[in-house]
């Protein structure tokens, strides 16, 4: 096992307009599972790479276990990788794939077998082993893949996007068996994906990446409530969150409509903005009476749609008398509801909004608080 870091590493493709990876930060713990997640082309696969020793670092270092690999070679640095291809040579049993590494690195063939034993064991292919790629599932390969990477005993485990090959339910189960094995083997795994719900439910952290910069590393419980900005509060959480941009701030309040004031804690020193953006989870409201002036917390809507998912609805609306020069980022605004709830498009509803879950970001997307 070993820790991970990035000082300052950056990456740039020829002929392009900004870095694919930019002056990136980051520490990874010994032992931790870490989830690098965010849009396509945002760097998330290439800071990966680098990290592999797969792509160059033009500037800046990479270094394991306090040690600067920037230099080395990919086959130096003991690390494993997990590719989203799988990439098993299909001419090849399961056996043979995971142990060909071993094979080329001089490893004794006793010392062989006891590896690909324990690793089908770990991983439930005892009775695959001498299976092709060609007779395996999808979700058989990938742990096939995984235990190439298990029998090689690294440092560090890379993985790029190891489930999105797989069919929906067995992503699900597939990600469940991933953390498990990370936590029981305690190595140090970097992790992309592009899917935040396995960002969300395997990282023991999660770093979040736009354009090739950093924008904010922590645990996934921090990212939910504690945003940076508003491209991770809108990243992070399905449905997306609702964002009001233009809302003006009158004696240290938002004023998102008339019956909707949000309280803005403006930091010490700082000058207090004008307007400000005000993010809204879906599932931060509830329904409650007409009266629509109570306590300020309350948000008027007409329903234009609803979708019933079974253990919940969600109900895409469209929120009165917004103030002027606000608007919602979103054509419609959507909430999270009882299922039990007789909700009918066309309808008018008041919702009673959690303030204390509410954020506030100033016009540049940089949260208040």
């Amino acid at each position: 096992m070993a820790s991970v870091t990035f000082d300052a590493a950056t990456r740039s493709f020829p002929n392009t307009e900004r870095p694919a990876v930019d002056q990136l930060d980051l520490e990874v713990a010994d032992g931790e599972f870490l989830v690098v997640v965010g849009p396509s082309g945002c760097g998330k696969s290439t800071s990966l790479r680098m990290l592999a020793g797969l792509e160059p670092v033009d500037s800046g270092r990479v270094l394991i276990d306090g040690v600067d690999v920037t230099g080395r070679r990919a086959r130096d640095r003991d690390i494993a990788m997990v590719f989203q291809s799988y990439a098993l040579y299909p001419n090849m049993t399961a056996a043979e794939n995971m142990a060909f590494a071993l094979r080329n690195t001089g490893v004794g063939k006793e010392e062989i077998g006891k590896r690909v034993a324990e690793a089908a064991r770990i991983l439930q292919l005892e009775d695959m082993l001498d299976r092709r790629p060609s007779k395996m599932s999808g979700g058989q390969r990938q742990r096939v893949a995984m235990g190439r990477a298990i029998v090689r005993d690294p440092k560090v485990f890379c993985m790029d996007e190891p489930l999105s090959n797989l069919d929906a339910k067995l992503r699900v189960s597939t990600r469940a068996e991933i953390a498990g094995l990370q936590k029981r083997l305690g190595t140090t795994t970097v992790y992309v994906t592009h899917d935040q719900t396995e960002a969300m439910t395997m990282g023991d952290r999660v770093a979040v990446l736009l354009e090739g910069r950093l924008q904010q590393v922590g645990t996934p419980t921090e990212l939910y409530e504690q945003p940076n900005n508003t491209f991770v509060a809108g990243f992070i959480g399905s449905p997306a969150i609702n964002l009001f941009d233009e809302v003006p701030i009158r004696d240290g309040r938002a004023l998102v409509t008339a019956s909707l004031h949000v309280p803005v804690s403006n930091p010490k020193g700082s000058q207090a903005p004008g307007s400000a953006t005000v993010g809204i989870r879906p599932e931060g409201v509830e329904v409650v009476d007409s009266d629509a002036n109570a306590a300020g917390d309350r948000l008027v809507v007409e329903v234009k749609r609803v979708e019933r998912m079974g253990s919940e609805i969600f109900a895409y609306v469209h929120p009165l008398d917004l103030s002027e020069g606000a608007t919602a980022r979103a054509e419609d605004v959507v909430v999270r509801l009882d299922k039990r709830l007789d909700i009918q498009e066309g309808s008018k509803l008041a919702l009673r909004v959690h303030l204390d879950e509410t954020m506030i970001f100033r016009p540049d997307g940089n949260a208040i608080r």
